[in-house]
């Protein structure tokens, strides 16, 4: 299968791996460690759900690894808000994330893994938690993931 092709239906996947990559993993002191934990938590079992929904997730698949490259938060973080005096939990923004990685089927054939969503209306951030517009980036990838779509740059 071509780099950057997609799959027909969706894969069967035995594991899912979800790591956090160096860019990301180099603003550990100003997001704080706890936050990298909370999101990859949230990417495996966001993934996991929706194969395990549509019957891709089996003992029997392939192994998906995901690499959390970018994520931006809509609130600050805990640590953001004890480092800098004048945040507040009022404060929002736009988020979302950036995952790359692969899906390594049974036989050994390796699909590239690429996507990013950020909100691009302030509007809805005013509503949203610390994490809500990366959780959203995850659910719409699962949900790529589901379909057989790797790649959307």
């Amino acid at each position: 299968m071509p780099a950057g092709a997609a799959l027909a239906d969706t894969p069967a996947v035995s594991q899912v791996e979800v790591i956090i990559g160096p860019d990301l993993a180099a603003k550990a002191d100003k997001l704080g460690q706890r936050e990298f934990d909370y999101l990859a938590r949230d990417l495996k079992r966001t993934v996991e759900r929706r194969l395990e929904r549509s019957g891709g997730l089996t003992p029997s698949g392939g192994r998906l690894r995901l690499v959390i490259d970018d994520a931006v938060p809509n609130r600050p973080t805990p640590l953001q808000l004890t480092s800098k005096p004048g945040l507040s939990m009022e404060s929002f923004g736009n988020g979302g994330a950036r995952i790359s990685g692969e899906y390594v089927s049974t036989d050994g054939v390796s699909t590239p893994i690429r996507y990013r969503w950020y909100e691009t209306d302030i509007w809805q951030a005013q509503y949203a938690a610390t994490w809500s517009d990366a959780s959203l980036a995850f659910d719409r990838l699962a949900r790529r993931i589901e379909d057989g779509e790797f790649v959307k740059d």
